[in-house]
């Protein structure tokens, strides 16, 4: 089962990699991680999605829990988070064919960020499902590089609803 924990993380040198390393040794993949400073430039928030049942994600928050750069842990419901990725993806894509994806993009509300004569790049955001679609459709112009941020996530509403681990 999918399951997004967000850290709370003193801003320090080395703290990614004591968190990254902790849960690479309980064996599970991180699918996606993103790091950025907070409203506090003393603390950053770390993204995680992983896989797992919920008691060993449980396991794996307390064990996060006692690092001691860790301030919180919280694992987000989907129901109740707002989540994002974005993703810049390079096609190799003729002048005479950049209409035709024009209109594959104008749906999921991305834009050409940059056009040089054999390629664009165009850059979305949203859902990773909605990444996902947009790959599908661009696959057959030839996709030459694809960049994605991994997901960054908050809780909805004006009150924190996520589960304190």
């Amino acid at each position: 089962m999918r399951q997004i924990l967000s850290v709370l993380v003193n801003n320090q040198p080395r703290v990614l990699a004591r968190v990254a390393s902790l849960i690479g040794q309980r064996n599970f993949n991180i699918e996606s991680i993103s790091v950025g400073e907070t409203e506090n430039p003393s603390f950053s928030r770390m993204v995680i999605v992983t896989r797992g049942d919920l008691p060993t994600i449980t396991q794996v928050a307390k064990q996060l829990n006692k690092l001691i750069d860790v301030i919180q842990v919280e694992q987000l419901e989907k129901e109740q988070t707002v989540e994002r990725e974005l993703m810049l993806i390079k096609v190799e894509v003729p002048p005479d064919k950049r209409t035709e994806i024009t209109g594959i993009i104008e749906p999921f509300r991305a834009s050409i960020v940059d056009v040089s004569p054999q390629s664009l790049v165009v850059q979305v955001t949203g859902e990773p499902s909605k990444l996902e679609a947009m790959i599908e459709l661009l696959r057959p112009y030839t996709i030459l590089e694809v960049a994605r941020t991994g997901i960054t996530a908050v809780a909805r509403g004006s009150v924190k609803k996520a589960a304190v681990l």
